[in-house]
């Protein structure tokens, strides 16, 4: 399996996983509109799609390991869209989610 492929999907799935969480957030939340629930409907399907592309066929696994990089991206997408400004105990939690990314997912297993 290719760590850089895999790494490569995770943040690809996380930008479409948290950018449509955030436009139906926007649309209902914020009152944006049935067009930003529905592009963020469509990116949600998009994640969904992407999971499917990791080389490891586990299902547990690839989504297990995926909240790892959801906790950590939505943390980071916060901070570009939002202004959020985590503190260190955000910073930590989130540096112990990809930690746990890291060993579900890339650990040596004999298989």
């Amino acid at each position: 399996m290719s760590v850089l492929r895999s790494a490569v999907l995770f943040v690809v799935a996380a930008l479409f996983e948290i950018g449509g969480a955030w436009l139906v957030w926007q649309g209902v939340r914020e009152h944006r509109g049935w067009v930003w629930i529905g592009g963020g409907v469509l990116a949600l399907g998009a994640y969904g799609f992407v999971a499917t592309l990791q080389p490891d066929a586990e299902f547990g696994r690839i989504l297990a390991a995926y909240g790892g990089v959801f906790v950590a991206g939505s943390l980071v997408w916060g901070m570009v869209a939002d202004g959020y400004r985590p503190d260190r105990w955000d910073v930590l939690g989130a540096l112990i989610c990809l930690a746990g990314m890291a060993v579900i997912m890339y650990a040596p297993r004999g298989e």
